[in-house]
């Protein structure tokens, strides 16, 4: 499938305002994530790798914030149970209707439901496994220990939950360190400064980042016992917790 270039900050954008995952967005995402997301590829493969490992017959799948699908295709190429249930699911109606296309467009035993909805609002019940790749640092900060403690509930024991995030480091000097190492990488995937800081400014309200510190307290506050960070790159990292 042919992705378009993004070019969305190229040119100066004379009111910024909030970032938004509108049909613009959702267009060059793709092309957007791989660029200015380093390991994003490396985590979505493991991501199947650990679906093939945890994933029981007659259980649920979540991919919570599942934008165009990527993670619910890694989970899916790697199960063959058609007694189980991905539900894929995100609030951007331009990113499911995306998504829908690129799911029809592979075959596959697993059914999956895609949903355009408020991972906050959805029932979950009976998971082996349950994703977030990428979307807990969009949710308000107050809501994200009551979406883990649900995550928790809804697990199965011996379920997995896949947090993946870009942390902050409380050590200012690492902090900075990793922050212009994750600048130099997007520099060398074609950014420009303008686009850089344009995307910057529209995020900064939107997305808030955690220490793994505060995602281990969070993860232990709602009863997982098992956590580890077992991927980093630069201030990019993904989390798993065992029930």
């Amino acid at each position: 499938m042919e992705h378009k270039k993004d070019t969305l900050f190229l040119n100066p954008i004379e009111q910024l305002g909030n970032w938004t995952f509108d049909e613009k967005v959702a267009e060059v995402f793709p092309d957007m994530i791989q660029r200015s997301v380093p390991g994003y590829t490396n985590i979505l493969a493991m991501i199947g790798m650990l679906a093939k490992r945890f994933i029981t017959s007659g259980t649920n799948i979540y991919d919570l914030g599942c934008s165009l699908g990527a993670a619910t295709l890694s989970i899916r190429r790697n199960l063959d149970y058609n007694d189980c249930t991905i539900y894929a699911v995100d609030n951007s109606p331009a990113m499911i209707k995306r998504c829908q296309t690129h799911l029809s467009a592979y075959k596959a035993v697993t059914p999956v439901k895609v949903m355009c909805s408020d991972i906050c609002d959805i029932e979950m019940q009976n998971a082996s496994m349950i994703v977030l790749n990428f979307t807990l640092q969009f949710l308000t900060p107050e809501n994200r220990q009551k979406l883990i403690d649900k995550i928790y509930q809804a697990l199965i024991p011996g379920g997995i939950l896949v947090l993946s995030e870009k942390f902050s480091f409380t050590d200012p000097i690492i902090d900075q360190l990793l922050f212009d190492m994750h600048y130099d990488f997007k520099r060398a995937n074609g950014y420009s400064e303008l686009e850089i800081s344009q995307k910057r400014s529209m995020l900064e309200n939107v997305m808030i980042t955690d220490s793994i510190t505060t995602h281990e307290q969070r993860l232990k506050l709602a009863g997982f016992n098992h956590i580890s960070t077992w991927y980093q790159c630069f201030n990019f990292g993904s989390m798993i917790a065992i029930k």
